[in-house]
């Protein structure tokens, strides 16, 4: 009988301390959940707003979210409302990248954009001012016209880097475009920051996800 009420006793203690062990992993557990989603989901780029002050860099962006692919058959770039435009999701992403410039220190930016109205309106919400850019219009409809649209782009670029003064200079365009200038795909609001050389030609790149 002794033996058994031991044995009943050394059980409970063990389920005691299972429990008090299960509470505590559920504690931990719920601590880490809660730390992880505390945590800024956006990387910090300490040296950014240091090299667009320079002039070997240029920060090419996507526009902002704008649902579908292309445009309406018929859109007209003098009517905002006959193309592929931002939606509130896209409207609150351009101005978060806005902010999130500022917090790497990007303090003035000279932004130039495609005039398509999904592009002048990411430009416009990031806050800094903007100037419609011929040289980053979609080639979308037109992709013979990339080769001729990039190197305008270079052109451009090679003008603009030289001769600004301090500050960034961001450029927002289309993947198309930015896909033939550097080679890759990226998503919408996405940046690129791009080493450029004196012809404005690609010399490196780093993609930066939208935040």
């Amino acid at each position: 009988m002794r033996s058994l009420i031991q044995s009943i006793c050394m059980a409970c203690i063990g389920l005691v301390i299972a429990l008090q062990l299960s509470h505590s992993l559920a504690a931990s557990t719920a601590s880490l959940t809660a730390a992880s989603s505390a945590a800024p989901k956006s990387l910090a780029y300490p040296r950014l707003a240091a090299q667009l002050n320079s002039k070997q860099y240029v920060l090419l962006m996507r526009h902002a979210y704008a649902p579908g692919v292309g445009d309406p058959a018929g859109y007209s770039l003098s009517n905002c409302q006959s193309q592929r435009n931002l939606n509130a999701e896209g409207r609150a992403q351009a101005k978060r990248i806005g902010l999130w410039l500022r917090e790497q220190g990007v303090s003035a930016a000279q932004v130039h954009a495609s005039q398509w109205c999904r592009c002048t309106e990411t430009a416009k919400l990031l806050g800094f001012g903007y100037q419609v850019e011929p040289a980053l219009a979609s080639v979308y409809d037109h992709p013979e016209h990339a080769t001729a649209r990039t190197q305008s782009l270079q052109q451009f670029i090679a003008h603009n880097v030289s001769e600004k003064p301090s500050g960034a200079l961001i450029l927002v365009t289309h993947h198309v475009n930015i896909h033939a200038y550097m080679g890759e795909n990226i998503g919408s609001g996405d940046m690129v920051l791009v080493r450029v050389d004196h012809a404005g030609k690609m010399q490196s790149y780093q993609v930066i996800p939208s935040p």
